[in-house]
């Protein structure tokens, strides 16, 4: 998985929210927050397994509906107290286009 794969117009991510891309297997939550910065998480928080996709984005967090955990979204990584990764794309935007790539 070298290349940037297109998943969606950036106007189809709503803004502090996530859509959903499936790569291979694997469900991927692709973010957006409220200045048009895009992430891209595995749609599984380290903690439960709880869907990312279904959090509430801030700043450049999301928080996981089932448990509260606070997860990075540029790495993937808990934020302390809690302890754990989801694995995170690499995302950019490109003329109005999200884009990912696997790290």
């Amino acid at each position: 998985m070298n290349d940037w794969i297109k998943v969606a117009q950036l106007d189809e991510i709503p803004a502090l929210g996530a859509r959903t891309v499936t790569m291979d297997t694997m469900t991927i939550a692709v973010f957006r927050n409220s200045k048009d910065d895009v992430f891209a998480l595995k749609d599984e928080c380290p903690h439960k397994k709880g869907p990312l996709s279904q959090g509430i984005v801030h700043g450049t967090t999301v928080t996981c509906p089932l448990h509260n955990w606070k997860i990075e979204l540029d790495t993937g990584e808990a934020v302390a107290p809690d302890k754990g990764c989801a694995h995170a794309f690499d995302a950019k935007v490109e003329a109005g286009i999200v884009y990912i790539k696997a790290r």
